[in-house]
């Protein structure tokens, strides 16, 4: 009877390091797992874009991206960024304000509109645009009246990007406003101050890292959207390319190193977005560090003996 008694620490002991050990075995298989895809879907394409970009040398590369087309449609994706960006930035914290501020009749209706170009392929949302504005569509015959042009212009990328991308600012800033609670604003509004002192002094403070990450994701997304405004441009050559279409045109036309090299510009802005992200992620964790110092060392003074008073 001693003896297994003796014997049940040795065998508990051996019982736990074949767990330990099972447990390194699963999180090297996992970690090896995770990495493989990432080597595969991620690195491995960004690195054979840079690749095929500089395959013919540094002057191939600097032609392509120096190339009337190219240029136009650098300077297309830019322009689109710089409209829709604010565009969605105004509605994305008036909405996320309505939302989360207020209750009101269709509330969830609204919420569900928001959601709605999550749920639809973007190559319908610029079919529905060319419904819309196109020459036989609703509006055509009076912008052909008025000679307007949405369709096959800037207008017509600008309103499908929009579109396609509008969700994301309202959707970082409601969760962000939502999980921050609304005692601030009420705490203001007690001391007399008005709606756009509470908005600009007191909500958009607070939001303020959820507005900058909608507008980073925003930004993305409307550099490399393809599908609604491929429906929407025409691919009219040096006035309606966006850099993805671009790079579509040349690599149909097997000009792979034109193509390869603005796909590498693409991919870079990409790059740098992700960098501006996690430098902002960063931000976020060293603001709430300090807050949470601030909190400590704000709090109540500790209570001071009298003196004479005994200890």
């Amino acid at each position: 009877m001693s003896g297994s008694i003796a014997a049940l620490p040795h065998r508990h002991r051996t019982h736990g390091q074949a767990i330990a050990a099972e447990a390194r075995w699963v999180r090297l298989l996992l970690i090896a797992t995770a990495l493989g895809f990432l080597g595969l879907l991620l690195v491995a394409p960004i690195a054979t874009v840079f690749v095929s970009a500089f395959a013919k040398g540094v002057g191939p590369y600097l032609a392509a991206l120096s190339d009337p087309e190219a240029l136009s449609a650098i300077r297309l994706t830019l322009l689109t960024a710089a409209i829709v960006v604010p565009l969605n930035l105004v509605f994305g914290v008036a909405a996320a304000w309505l939302i989360s501020s207020y209750d009101f009749g269709g509330k969830s209706l609204l919420t569900t509109l928001i959601d709605l170009p999550f749920s639809v392929s973007p190559v319908i949302s610029g079919l529905v645009f060319v419904l819309l504005f196109g020459a036989h569509g609703w509006l055509g015959p009076f912008l052909m009246d008025h000679d307007l042009r949405v369709i096959f212009a800037v207008p017509g990328i600008v309103l499908a990007t929009t579109f396609v991308t509008f969700p994301l600012v309202a959707r970082e800033v409601l969760a962000v406003m939502l999980a921050q609670g609304k005692d601030e604003e009420e705490a203001a509004l007690t001391l007399g101050a008005n709606g756009l002192q509470i908005l600009f002094r007191v909500t958009l403070p607070k939001v303020r890292w959820g507005v900058l990450y909608g507008v980073i994701l925003c930004n993305a997304r409307a550099m490399g959207e393809f599908g609604a405004v491929s429906v929407v441009s025409g691919h009219v050559r040096g006035e309606t390319n966006t850099m993805p279409l671009h790079i579509e045109i040349l690599y149909n036309e097997y000009s792979f190193v034109g193509a390869f090299a603005v796909a590498s510009l693409l991919a870079l802005l990409s790059l740098v977005t992700l960098v501006v992200k996690k430098a902002a992620e960063w931000a976020v964790r060293v603001d709430r560090a300090g807050d949470g110092a601030a909190t400590v060392l704000s709090g109540p003074p500790l209570p001071v003996k009298a003196q004479g008073a005994e200890p």
